[in-house]
């Protein structure tokens, strides 16, 4: 990790004076030079602080304060807290690396959201056995309880210092920075480039953990070596750990891909390619049960359906600034000598359609809507099973609208997210992610665009935070954040304003006084990509798919032979009235084949044995509730559709 050096000056003495420090409720501490945060802790019997902030900068607890300035504490619980013990403990995991695999070249090792990493060029290869090792001699760094000191060194020294220790990573690195001062952290005889702050000790290490190793590129491009990567995480107490560790053997219990292969809803075949979705039977109709839903929900909000071409000409990509600003996620090919583009997105289609004829403002708003399939280039080293794909369907919707209907129609996609996030059981949150720095169209354009979709939020009592420079090339959008059953956060949603397309399209219509005008466009999701979103929903429901939604919703099983002609009678009448049922025959135990509906997560078996044919009836076993009791067949049917259609 590399950065900007504290506020200190190298090798000048530091003369006595008074500076007024001022403190975070305000009062004011006159200090004698020399003194640093740390100092100034023990007079005032602060605890479990860590790090400090000097005039709005991170500092180490060591770090001596020149000037007067404002001065807040950070604790080891605190949001910076965790970062910083983060951040500390991938250095003492670099330090146990290098002590155990000498030979080992560092490369870097930032601390992420719930945890950190350190990416190694190791000759040898590591193993889960290793992670032990390597906790081990963790906690015997943690144990010495070596400070982290921080060393000022110009860049040429620096540089040097690596070069001559074969750190080829860090001086590629140092070569970068534009500082003529780095700063370095040494804990023991461990020596790592470092912006800081860091702990003032190893021994503040409460409670850590290394998780995965995996494979890294060098600077995440698949032209350099690759590395090998160790995760690990770290928190303020054992309890925080052994919650978070538990949330981890809940997340992989609930892996969409182990799952899917479980549930037999969908494969990846290396011989059809990466991120190509197969999708299983069950998948299929999981999927189509979701597509059914979609196109019944646009319908009745006044969307039109619209279906365009996968393919279209390179030069309506160059127009639209595909080309220029998204090309590098794009597959091309050629047809009789002229090239053109596999869709990315469906926009290009759908203002064709509204260019085909003249438009009247009283034909406005129009909304059209396409299950869109799209192919994105995605390196391989991203994909993620449903998660991250190159080959996806989206709800995509766009809507051409005057300016004056705008408000409405960005508070209108707002309600149908919400609507629909209420059936799932999803809470969510909002971003409004603004102008990136590879974008087209004017600032006024991207100002009015900005302001609409706060305004929209604003009235409709949400609130939002605001996601700097990520808004898509042609305009910025409100992104609504999932939050999953184990409170994971997950993007689908999401609601783009666009004035430039319609810009460089020439869309028009025809106002109240008879001039030609532009619309406005949005462009918007409101599952997102099919395939992610099924991933998510399999996570969030862990397979058991509420009944409406299973792909199987009813199993039949008999208990002997004699019972195969009543059940695939009630099998038959089910089907008649729009349930998906199965019927298992086979001449085995009922226990057995109960045993096998529940891990196959089905969420009603009927039970068929002489005593329901002799009274006509089904014993009805639930995967939630277990064993109902006797139901007519007419009973359970009302039952299950009213289940059906109540979403549930």
């Amino acid at each position: 990790m590399v950065g900007k050096a504290h506020p200190t000056k190298k090798d000048q003495a530091i003369v006595a004076k008074e500076i007024s420090i001022t403190l975070e409720d305000g009062k004011q501490k006159t200090c004698s030079q020399p003194i640093n945060a740390g100092e100034i802790i023990k007079d005032l019997n602060l605890k479990k602080v860590v790090a400090a902030c000097f005039d709005g900068q991170p500092v180490d607890l060591t770090c001596p304060l020149e000037n007067s300035g404002t001065l807040a504490f950070i604790t080891l619980d605190s949001v910076q807290g965790r970062e910083i013990l983060r951040h500390s403990t991938a250095h003492i995991m670099a330090q146990a690396v290098t002590e155990l695999f000498p030979g080992t070249k560092l490369a870097i090792g930032p601390a992420i959201e719930e945890g950190f990493y350190y990416d190694f060029d190791c000759p040898q290869r590591f193993s889960e056995e290793d992670l032990i090792r390597i906790e081990k001699r963790m906690q015997e760094i943690i144990e010495q309880k070596l400070p982290f000191a921080r060393k000022m060194l110009d860049k040429k020294s620096a540089w040097d210092f690596f070069r001559q220790n074969g750190e080829i990573y860090k001086t590629e690195l140092i070569e970068e920075l534009q500082d003529g001062t780095i700063s370095l952290y040494q804990q023991g005889d461990f020596i790592d480039l470092c912006r800081g702050p860091h702990l003032p000790a190893t021994g503040w290490v409460p409670a850590f953990k290394l998780l995965s190793i995996a494979g890294a590129y060098w600077r995440g491009s698949e032209k350099n070596k690759m590395l090998q990567r160790i995760y690990g995480t770290a928190f303020a107490s054992a309890k925080e750990l052994a919650d978070y560790l538990h949330k981890i053997e809940e997340a992989q219990r609930r892996d969409h891909r182990k799952l899917g292969r479980e549930l037999d809803l969908f494969s990846f075949q290396e011989e059809a390619g990466a991120g190509l979705v197969i999708y299983h039977p069950k998948g299929a109709l999981l999927r189509a049960t979701l597509e059914e839903f979609e196109r019944k929900e646009h319908l009745k909000r006044g969307y039109q359906l619209a279906v365009g071409p996968q393919i279209l000409k390179l030069d309506l990509w160059k127009k639209s600034g595909h080309y220029d600003n998204y090309r590098e996620n794009m597959y091309f090919t050629e047809i009789e000598g002229e090239k053109y583009g596999i869709k990315p997105m469906n926009c290009l289609a759908h203002m064709l359609i509204y260019k085909s004829r003249l438009r009247s403002y009283r034909d406005l708003p129009l909304r059209y809507f396409e299950l869109g399939t799209v192919y994105r280039h995605e390196k391989s080293g991203v994909l993620h099973g449903l998660l991250r794909v190159r080959g996806f369907t989206q709800d995509d919707a766009h809507i051409l609208c005057t300016p004056d209907q705008l408000n409405d129609e960005i508070k209108g996609v707002i309600k149908f997210v919400q609507d629909v996030m209420a059936i799932f059981g999803f809470d969510y949150t909002m971003e409004i992610s603004t102008r990136p720095e590879k974008s087209i169209g004017s600032d006024q354009d991207w100002e009015r665009a900005t302001n609409a979709l706060m305004l929209a939020l604003r009235d409709t009592g949400l609130a939002f935070a605001i996601n700097e420079g990520d808004g898509a090339f042609y305009g910025p959008k409100i992104d609504v954040k999932l939050k999953d059953a184990l409170g994971r956060s997950w993007q689908c949603a999401t609601i783009q304003c666009d004035f430039t397309l319609p810009e460089r399209f020439d869309l028009k219509y025809i106002g109240a006084d008879g001039a030609e005008h532009r619309p406005v466009m949005l462009h918007r999701v409101i599952l997102g990509a099919l395939e992610r979103f099924m991933g998510v929903l399999i996570e969030h429901y862990a397979g058991a798919f509420p009944v409406w939604l299973a792909p199987e919703q009813v199993r039949i099983l008999t208990i002997t032979d004699a019972q195969k002609d009543y059940a695939q009678v009630v099998e038959s009448q089910l089907r008649e009235h729009g349930i998906r049922v199965s019927a298992d025959l086979r001449q085995e135990k009922i226990g057995l084949k109960i045993r096998e509906a529940q891990l196959e997560k089905i969420p009603y078996m009927l039970i068929a044995g002489n005593k329901e044919i002799a009274e006509q009836k089904v014993s009805v076993r639930s995967r939630k509730d277990g064993d109902l009791g006797g139901f007519s067949l007419y009973q359970f049917i009302d039952r299950i559709k009213q289940e059906i259609e109540g979403k549930k």
